[in-house]
């Protein structure tokens, strides 16, 4: 399996002509139709509140605790 870099910076993101284009590190760039934008932002959404929700399980379990404020 392929290493892969995890960026810490969000991606650059504007509306012009109809499109939506991102602009993300390492050169990433996609264009995509409004309706794919809005799908795409949706499904980033839901998926970055699923990943922060795993951190923080995480660091409960390294520090042995149930603690919901850690």
């Amino acid at each position: 399996m392929m290493e892969q870099t995890v960026h810490d910076t969000a991606s650059e993101v504007t509306a012009e002509d109809g499109q939506v284009m991102l602009d993300g590190p390492d050169g990433t760039a996609v264009s995509l139709t409004p309706e794919a934008a809005i799908e795409t932002s949706e499904r980033l959404f839901e998926q970055g509140l699923k990943g922060k929700g795993q951190q923080v399980a995480a660091r409960r379990r390294k520090r042995g605790g149930d603690d919901p404020c850690l």
